[in-house]
């Protein structure tokens, strides 16, 4: 099988990536929002402070789709990751 993928490969030309990230990487942060509720379909999960100046967001999708956007005090976000699979971690109760 894999004898057939070789030649294959060398002829066929190659395929245009295609990520949601390609569009938006930076933008004002209320533009930021809308794209990720409106046209990505996830929601803000978490959110903690990067330094004084940055806090880091994690945005899901019930799909397992994952984002992860920083918002700088400037007013502007920009996508830093993106990926699929996520699975949130419930916290166990130590005692």
């Amino acid at each position: 099988m894999f004898r057939y993928l070789l030649p294959l490969s060398l002829v066929a030309p190659p395929l245009a990536a295609s990520s949601p990230i390609a569009e938006v990487v930076c933008a004002p942060k209320a533009q930021m929002e809308r794209r990720l509720t409106g046209q990505m379909g996830i929601t803000r999960q978490a959110m903690g402070l990067r330094g004084p100046e940055e806090v880091m967001e994690l945005w899901t999708g019930e799909d397992g789709d994952w984002t992860l956007v920083v918002t700088y005090a400037s007013g502007s976000a920009c996508i830093v990751a993106m990926g699929e699979a996520w699975q949130g971690v419930i916290p166990r109760d130590p005692a």
